[in-house]
């Protein structure tokens, strides 16, 4: 007789398993995110999905041997500087972003360089070999140690692994892959986690390092369970607008590496060029002699990057005035809003206020508060600021301007860009080398109206 299948509901964010379905995870707490599963009987366990040696000694910490990290040189310095100086031998990556942001694109564009001394196996599950051919024509990629293999079946991609031992694999995408002993469909919670168990163990065992691709769903988070960000070893992220041509990539997790790193690409006709210089790229079409523009210093990790913040206030044809934030955060233009209101005696009730930085960088660091503020003031009282000075501080809610770190590094990135003014926190002052106060004009504010007074000058 045949045993009858059981219908569970699994949480994507926890892994939570219930018997029924519930608009709230019980345990998590999170709205929506219980998907139904076909709970499978033991018998019907994915094969190599689970495996025991059966060798169960614990080595102490002391007599674990050190050796040298392996690294692959990917032959682009940004995804180097976001990976933490290369890809690790025996790594998991997984890299995300939206669709057609560059994903596939520059995975198969780093195997140009990467064949030269190794193996690559690209696995794909959404292209056929003819089309993956039309796209490494047109990127220019013509290595003979690429292997193409279009599957999706992740048990037996996995003992080609197995056989073959390629040097570097590339999985694109972990959505597309399933496990044929299981009765859920290709991208459930359940093949997602299970198929990244099998290349995580394939990594590991193997010491090669594999490269998911993932999707990712409407809200902007992975597809799939959460335990996939978990069980690899580095996230990365790609974010930018698609009808912009700069892309920035992230690391969200990084084992091997810093987190706070970014690395700037933009996209032509050939493929995804890294962009050495982002400050430049990003100030470059700045307005000359035009009201609500300022130029922030931010720290994306160990760079110091310029951008332009972008305020424009108007009345409002409405009842409630509309405030509108695209690369800054919501909640803190609204902030800084009521700050300019109570402290700074600059009224704007009756107006609609849009802050915006400019080239799709999303900034979140609390020191580009100075230049996001100088923007506002400059767009309502219809005055220029001046095009050749940057700003940056954190501003409380009292008014004041607080330090931030790495003050002196962002004031040579402004040097090195031809800016002639910063207007910094003055407790920051004392940080500065006295050397560059010669070559340009550094100075310390402790209010917003002063601040806004060396701007103008």
């Amino acid at each position: 007789m045949a045993t009858k299948l059981k219908t569970v509901y699994v949480c994507s964010e926890c892994g939570y398993v219930s018997p029924k379905w519930n608009g709230q995870c019980p345990s998590c707490g999170e709205w929506n995110t219980l998907n139904e599963e076909i709970e499978r009987p033991a018998e019907k366990q994915a094969k190599g999905s689970y495996h025991s040696d059966g060798d169960f000694k614990a080595v102490r910490l002391n007599e674990i041997g050190e050796h040298q990290e392996h690294r692959y040189d990917t032959g682009s310095n940004e995804l180097n500087r976001v990976l933490g100086g290369g890809l690790v031998k025996g790594s998991l990556v997984l890299l995300s972003g939206d669709p057609g942001i560059g994903k596939s694109t520059i995975l198969l564009q780093t195997t140009e360089f990467l064949g030269k001394n190794n193996t690559i196996l690209y696995v794909s599950g959404e292209e056929s070999p003819h089309q993956l051919k039309m796209r490494a024509a047109r990127l220019g990629v013509s290595t003979e140690n690429l292997l193409v293999l279009c599957k999706t079946d992740a048990e037996g991609v996995a003992e080609y692994i197995r056989a073959e031992k390629p040097g570097i694999v590339i999985v694109d995408s972990i959505q597309t892959m399933s496990i044929e002993g299981m009765n859920s469909l290709p991208g459930s919670v359940a093949q997602v986690r299970e198929c990244a168990n099998v290349f995580m163990r394939l990594s590991k065992s193997l010491n090669i390092p594999i490269i998911l691709v993932g999707h990712v769903n409407k809200d902007g988070n992975i597809a799939g369970p959460k335990v996939l960000e978990h069980i690899v070893d580095c996230v990365l992220y790609f974010e930018g607008e698609k009808n912009l041509s700069y892309r920035i990539l992230r690391a969200v997790k990084n084992r091997f590496g810093s987190t706070n790193e970014i690395g700037v690409f933009e996209m032509k006709d050939k493929g995804l060029m890294e962009v050495p210089n982002p400050s430049k790229a990003l100030i470059e079409g700045k307005p000359v002699n035009v009201p609500g523009s300022c130029i922030a210093c931010v720290m994306e990790g160990s760079r110091p990057i310029l951008a332009e913040v972008q305020g424009l206030v108007c009345q409002t044809n409405f009842g409630n005035p509309r405030r509108t934030a695209n690369g800054f955060d919501y909640n803190r233009v609204a902030m800084l809003i009521a700050v300019l209101e109570k402290r700074a005696g600059y009224f704007m009730g009756t107006s609609d206020i849009y802050v915006n930085v400019a080239g799709g960088l999303k900034i979140d660091e609390t020191a580009s508060d100075l230049p996001a503020v100088l923007s506002i003031i400059s767009s309502l009282k219809n005055e220029n600021l001046r095009d050749d000075c940057i700003a940056f501080g954190e501003i409380g809610l009292a008014g004041e301007i607080r330090s931030v770190g790495f003050a002196e590094m962002r004031v040579r990135e402004a040097l090195r860009l031809g800016m002639k003014k910063c207007i910094i926190p003055r407790r920051n002052l004392d940080e500065i080398d006295p050397s560059l106060k010669s070559q340009i004009v550094i100075v310390g504010v402790t209010n917003i109206r002063r601040a806004y007074e060396e701007a103008t000058k």
